[in-house]
Order: C-alpha cells, then sequence, then structure tokens
C-alpha cells in the first residue's frame, strides 16, 4: 500500500516535476534525432519560404509583388526576417538537414518552456508525458519546418513572461509572434483582459502600445513602398479557403463549408463564447462587470482594489486564459490546416486537466484528437473528432473554471469617498 501511495503521489504532486522535466527533454531529444536520422523530409512550404525571401534579399520591397512556388507572401514581416536568417545559414535553403536540427533546437526549446508555464501552474506530473508524444507535432517541426513553429514559439515566450509578470517582455514576444503569422490574433482579447486586469490603467495601455509600436517598426521597411500592400498580404483577413485541405469542418460538406452563411455563423458562436469566457470567466479576478471595467478608464479604481485584483492574476489564470482564447478561436476557425495542430498540441493537456476530467478521459481525449490530426487525407470522421475534441477542452475548461474566485464581490462603485481620495 506504502508503494502504491509513492505512485500516486509521483503522479500527482507537482513538486516531482522539476526532475520530471529534464528527463523527458532528455528523451525527446533523441526521438528528435531518431526521427531527422530515420523519417524522410516532407516538402511543402520550405522552397516557397526561400523563394519569397530571396527577393526580399534582392531588395524586394513591395509585398504584393513577393511571390514563390506556392502563391504570393501572406506572412508579415518577423516571417521574412527569420526565414532570411534561415536561407543565409542553411546555403539559400539548400541545406534541409541543418534546418531540421535548427527547428529541432526551437522545437526542444519551446518544450522546456512550456514545460515551465505549466509548471507555474502547479500541473500534475501525470500530464507532462503528453507533451512529447505527438507524432503531428514532431512532423510539424522536423519534417515540415512551417514558420507556426516560431510563432508559438514566441507565443509561449510571451505566456510565460506575463505568468512571471514581466509585462514589456511578454507584450514584445507576443507582438513578435504575430508578426510571424497573424494566428496569433486568436490570443488577442485574453491578453487585452489579463493585462488590464494586473495592471493598473495606463500601464496595460502601454503594454498596447508597445505591441502596436513592435509590428510599426518591424513593418517599416515596407510600408513606405506600399503599405496597403503590406496590411492587407501580412493580415488577410478576406483570405478564401479550400476545401481539399480542411482538417476540421469537411464532415459539413462543400457547399455548406463555401457558403457566406456558415462563415457568419462560426463568427457568430467565436463573438458569443468570447462574450461567455469574457462574462463569467475571465472578469472574475477584478469582481468587476463589463462595463464596471470599462468605467474605470475614467474613474480609476484605488490602489487597494487595483493590488488586490492584480495579484489574483496567477500563473494559472494567465494560462487558462490565454489557453482557452486559443480554443475558442481554433474551434470557430472555418478552416484548420495540418500546421495549425502547432497552437493546440502543447496547450490540449494543460486545458483537458483544467476541464476537471479524469486522468483516463484525459489520456482519452488527448489520443482521439492525436489519431484525428494524424489522418491523411481528412475524413468526415476525423474532422468530427477534431471539431469534437476541440469543443471539449472549451466547453470542459469553462465548466472546470466554475468555482475558482466565486467567493469574491463585485467591487462597488459606490463607495464614492474613497474613490475620490485616489483621483
Amino acid at each position: 500500500m506504502n508503494l502504491y501511495h509513492q505512485l500516486v503521489d509521483l503522479a500527482s504532486n507537482p513538486k516531482h516535476n522539476r526532475l520530471l522535466s529534464p528527463a523527458l527533454l532528455a528523451v525527446d531529444s533523441c526521438l528528435c534525432a531518431a526521427i531527422i536520422w530515420k523519417v524522410p523530409y516532407t516538402e511543402i512550404d520550405w522552397q516557397a519560404y526561400m523563394q519569397q525571401v530571396a527577393q526580399y534579399l534582392d531588395g524586394e520591397r513591395d509585398y504584393t509583388l513577393i511571390k514563390g512556388g506556392t502563391g504570393p507572401l501572406v506572412y508579415p514581416a518577423a516571417h521574412v526576417y527569420i526565414y532570411s536568417a534561415l536561407y543565409y545559414l542553411t546555403g539559400g535553403g539548400e541545406n534541409i538537414l541543418l534546418a531540421q536540427i535548427i527547428f529541432a533546437g526551437l522545437y526542444l526549446g519551446i518544450l522546456s518552456i512550456a514545460m515551465a508555464c505549466y509548471r507555474m501552474a502547479r500541473v500534475p506530473p501525470y500530464i507532462f508525458p503528453l507533451l512529447i508524444l505527438s507524432k503531428r507535432l514532431h512532423s510539424l517541426f522536423l519534417l515540415r519546418l512551417f514558420n507556426d513553429c516560431f510563432a508559438v514559439g514566441a507565443l509561449f515566450v510571451a505566456t510565460y513572461a506575463y505568468q512571471r509578470r514581466i509585462w514589456t517582455i511578454g507584450s514584445i514576444a507576443y507582438s513578435w509572434g504575430l508578426a510571424i503569422k497573424m494566428s496569433l490574433l486568436l490570443a488577442s482579447p485574453a491578453i487585452g483582459i489579463i493585462l488590464l486586469q494586473a495592471l493598473p490603467l495606463q500601464r496595460a495601455f502601454k503594454s498596447g502600445f508597445i505591441i502596436m509600436q513592435v509590428q510599426a517598426m518591424l513593418a517599416f521597411p515596407f510600408l513606405p513602398v506600399n503599405a496597403s500592400g503590406y496590411v492587407s498580404r501580412a493580415f488577410q483577413f478576406t483570405r478564401q479557403f479550400l476545401f481539399k485541405w480542411t482538417v476540421n469542418w469537411r464532415f459539413v460538406g462543400e457547399d455548406t463549408f463555401l457558403s457566406r452563411e456558415f462563415s457568419m455563423a462560426l463568427a457568430t458562436v467565436n463573438l458569443a463564447l468570447l462574450s461567455l469566457f469574457l462574462g463569467t470567466r475571465w472578469m472574475r479576478p477584478s469582481g468587476l462587470s463589463i462595463p464596471g471595467l470599462i468605467s474605470t478608464i475614467f474613474r480609476p479604481l484605488p490602489p487597494r482594489v487595483q493590488h488586490q485584483m492584480a495579484i489574483r492574476i496567477t500563473p494559472s489564470f494567465t494560462l487558462t486564459t490565454i489557453f482557452s482564447s486559443m480554443a475558442i478561436g481554433m474551434l470557430c476557425a472555418r478552416s484548420l490546416h495540418y500546421q495549425f495542430y502547432a497552437y493546440i498540441a502543447l496547450s490540449t493537456p494543460f486545458l483537458l486537466w483544467e476541464a476537471g476530467l479524469h486522468p483516463i478521459l484525459v489520456y482519452a481525449v488527448w489520443a482521439a484528437q492525436e489519431w484525428a490530426w494524424n489522418v491523411y487525407p481528412s475524413t468526415d470522421t476525423s474532422s468530427m473528432v477534431v471539431v469534437g475534441c476541440l469543443a471539449i477542452q472549451v466547453f470542459g475548461v469553462w465548466w472546470g473554471t466554475g468555482k475558482e474566485f466565486a467567493d469574491l464581490i463585485n467591487v462597488s462603485r459606490t463607495d464614492d469617498s474613497e474613490i475620490e481620495h485616489t483621483t
């Protein structure tokens, strides 16, 4: 019986994570080496990236004129700078093995940061093995070399910085990731609400301004030539999606998938879910309603109340909020391609645990999702599983966090005397 309790403690006590994390990283390092050695590289976008950055390096600054084998350049400026560096390091993109080794280092670095985020949120050890077991995630990093890998890395750096309350570094890292791929816009509602509750209003707006400043600085070489062309290509909100590549909504049929009504329905559900989480979960540290938080723009909270609100922005709350915001966006996206799994794979274990699922169910849902993302091409069944697993994560984490901050009483705005002393 003593051995049983010891095993339970090893699986459930977060204090063991500091030893478990490096052990898992060591195992995954060997796995990465084996994959690069044994599994053939698959060309998808790498050559197109190299063709595009070659034009940039030759002096082209009009975004609408930069093209590659798969079409025009449709990613923001940081993507260009990163792959320009890779262009030089890999001899114009010819040294694929070196590129794979670089991406393996990137993968292991992101994995170590993800584990650090999990440790700060006091996730139990039995969740950690799920971070290294994804076949599809290894494929995206080591065999496909997608730019999403760098974007998700920036997101985890930003998340870890926000957990550590290093707000400026977090905002710079987030903006850098957003300048690699606009998918990170899905995290912006969460980051905004975290900053507004963790910081005095002036500092929160300063962090938002930093995000915009970084975007402007990175885009600056392209803006004087064709500013509208850069914005329209780098942040292409009107992009048309091809049914044949979709991983998630294949089961609705091509006619429905391509219809404007379906697109509008998904956008409406996305907005409704964000409103639900904002009103019933993400605002709880402040104890304020949405109008109440907005009113602090004109009538700042007393320092004592602001401090109490800020200390409730815990590492666990930060991780839950950012991950759930991304999951909502992925659930309501009209088309997910295989590379989007980079944003899902490392957050799913946490969201399933935070949902309060039994460990067996956590592993079962994770396995179902992993299976679905490894089906190629996607089928009606696999796409239903993809959507179902994301729905479990979104609604599960909403249900599982229902008791957090439940004892808070809304901050009263009738205490005018205290507020007036601070204004």
